[in-house]
């Protein structure tokens, strides 16, 4: 784990003999005919509405203190990243913010030190009696200003948690980006904390964190665990989980044995990839196949609603017959069945009406019969059923390419173990082209510039049933290996791996649906490019869905904060320096934009595209494929 990306001033000269103060009596009212008043909206009303109407009032302050560069900063507005993207309001309150402001006016004598902890507090009181969690990163070593500002939320009524950031001394040196440390040894800054002048660690905090032994994620997990632990945080709303559906192994055979006796649905494979998303965790918080109720809110809200607001703008539904929901219905249970081996069971199922009209008009836009997913949905049956999933096994399809077939869980442990401290996910269907790098490169270059040490790329092609033209999941995984091996992205800094979901074709619904899974793999960025999920028009050959509102519609989706879009910037070959390159308007003559329709031209004919359009062992996979389909497109 990294320290704070720049050391606050909080930390700098003069902060640094203990204090003798002047304003010892801090505590004192000067001003006289004051009169406290009561404010007409109570905590608990505030909770309701900051929490939409669960679990009450979190109102707090989580104060942490230790050495310049421990990390409190880092740690502290990653904490306020997490709760802000689960709806829930907080702030974070930093050295160098609180001395360019409020405090802008003091400066690091003991006395003017003292008052800047004073007010601090009292802003982290105020925030904290608001309903919001105050996160305050300080370095305070100071026991009596601690003190002082645990007593002011304790006579409020207010909860207060300390955090001592515990990281060592030569750790805090080491990580010094500013060169603090190395002036204070020199004797260039006096007064410098751990230095020249003392650190007070805490001998009782309510929590403590070592950076060297966690990761920053590890970090704020520990504190959230806190929170909930002092019914802060609701467990209801917060326990994540890894949203996993699978019958616990102890579990497995009595839940088989049960199977036998119950009624049963043949599934299709489209039905077994949908169980494979549910199972795996990619549409948390859905525990099976959808009910009426969320059914209803996805429709009309795109939204779950039941648990805070997420981001579901595509039914995962189940269609069955008549016949077969006569068979049935009045189960307690139904086997799922594919290709007649049991594969799941579901619990408690929910019967409603499949309105498949309806529907695709309010997910693609549009009822024309030729959009290839809408001729599935209906030749399916007309009833939807419901319910809670248990599947008994990782589904896998013994197709070579299972390894690539990670689940939430194992992605975020392979972002650990890469020590990722970003990670941004690129959905594709179709092979990679040096313009496809480019954005990709481009992406890691503006997360390295905001203070990102190790971003990490998800390569991410969707895996599940697509229509009949377009390139095969195992010729894309080949095209995709050669990219990474030849080194146009970093292999040391991508994860390829392959998504379950089927392919819609349903344009900005859908590509919500692809950015909010991701979230559910520890993505916490997205690249979003042209008429993401788009098709032609069945009829007129023209765009679907308008290709830039993909972008738009995601910039502005509810439900998923916590994830940011990056939007696709427009790549084409730039003649002049032979390579693909950002598009320039003002050398608009010089870039070829080479269409999907030319790039199969080229290959089925043995042609080589220009110099730099795509990686020459990528290529030759692709021909490979286009020359195999003979003259049939």
């Amino acid at each position: 784990m990294t320290g704070n990306k720049g050391n606050s001033s909080e930390d700098m000269p003069g902060e640094a003999s203990k204090p003798v103060s002047t304003r010892s009596g801090w505590n004192v009212q000067k001003a006289t005919n004051v009169f406290k008043q009561e404010s007409h909206v109570t905590r608990e009303t505030r909770g309701e509405v900051l929490g939409k109407g669960a679990a009450g009032f979190r109102g707090c302050t989580i104060w942490f203190t230790g050495l310049s560069g421990a990390g409190k900063t880092t740690i502290s507005f990653a904490l306020e990243e997490y709760l802000v993207s689960r709806g829930i309001s907080s702030y974070g309150l930093d050295g160098d913010n609180i001395r360019t402001g409020l405090n802008k006016n003091l400066g690091f004598a003991p006395e003017d030190r003292e008052e800047n902890i004073r007010r601090v507090a009292e802003v982290g009181k105020l925030f904290a009696d608001s309903g919001s969690v105050a996160l305050c990163a300080f370095v305070s070593p100071y026991k009596k200003d601690r003190e002082m500002a645990r007593r002011l939320h304790q006579e409020a009524g207010l909860p207060f948690l300390e955090v001592f950031v515990d990281t060592p001394l030569e750790e805090c040196e080491t990580r010094d980006t500013k060169g603090l440390y190395k002036k204070a040894r020199a004797g260039l800054i006096k007064g410098f904390t751990g230095i020249d002048q003392p650190y007070e660690a805490p001998e009782n905090p309510d929590l403590v964190v070592k950076t060297m032994e966690k990761s920053v994620a590890e970090c704020v997990e520990q504190i959230v665990q806190a929170m909930k632990q002092r019914e802060i945080l609701p467990k209801e709303q917060l326990e994540e989980g890894t949203g996993e559906l699978f019958v616990a192994k102890e579990m497995v055979e009595q839940v088989r044995a049960e199977a036998e006796k119950l009624p049963w649905l043949e599934i299709s494979e489209v039905d077994l990839q949908w169980v494979q998303v549910l199972s795996e965790g990619w549409a948390r918080p859905l525990k099976g196949f959808m009910r009426e109720k969320e059914f209803l809110q996805c429709q009309h809200f795109n939204c779950l609603l039941d648990s805070g607001v997420t981001n579901q703008s595509v039914p995962i539904v189940l269609a069955v017959t008549t016949q077969d929901k006569a068979r049935v219905e009045g189960s307690p249970a139904v086997v799922l069945k594919y290709q007649g081996i049991a594969r799941a069971v579901l619990r408690n199922p929910e019967f409603y009406e499949h309105r498949k009209e309806e529907r695709c008009a309010r997910q693609f836009g549009t009822t024309n019969p030729n959009h290839p997913y809408i001729k599935l949905i209906m030749a399916t049956g007309d009833w939807l059923v419901g319910g809670e999933l248990e599947v008994l096994d990782k589904i896998t399809w013994a197709d070579g390419l299972d390894h690539y077939r990670l689940t939430p869980k194992e992605l975020k442990q392979k972002f650990k173990e890469l020590k990722a401290d970003a990670v941004f996910a690129f959905q594709l269907r179709n092979p990679i082209h040096n313009g496809h790098a480019l954005l990709m490169t481009d992406c890691k270059r503006q997360l390295t510039d905001r203070g990102y040490s190790r971003p990490v790329l998800l390569l991410h092609p969707l895996g599940g049933w697509t229509k009949d033209d377009d390139v095969p999941l195992p010729v894309r995984m080949a095209q995709h290996q050669a990219v990474l091996e030849a080194g146009v992205l970093d292999p040391a800094a991508t994860v390829l791996a392959i998504f379950p979901s089927p392919m819609m074709y349903a344009g900005p619904t859908e590509v919500q649906w692809h950015a909010k899974a991701r979230m559910s793999a520890g993505a916490n960025f997205y690249i979003v490019g042209r008429d993401p999920a788009g098709l032609p028009h069945p009829d007129t050959r023209q765009d679907l869905y308008q290709p830039l509102h993909g972008g738009k519609v995601l910039g502005m989706a509810p439900g998923m904060p916590q994830l940011e879009i990056i939007p696709f910037k427009v790549a084409a070959y730039d003649t002049k320096n032979k390579g693909m390159a950002f598009f320039d308007p003002n050398r608009k003559a010089d870039f070829d934009f080479i269409s999907g329709t030319r790039m199969r031209g080229l290959a089925r004919s043995g042609q080589i595209p220009p110099d730099g359009f795509m990686v020459p062992t990528a290529w030759a996979v692709l021909a490979k494929y286009y020359k195999g389909l003979g003259s049939g497109d």
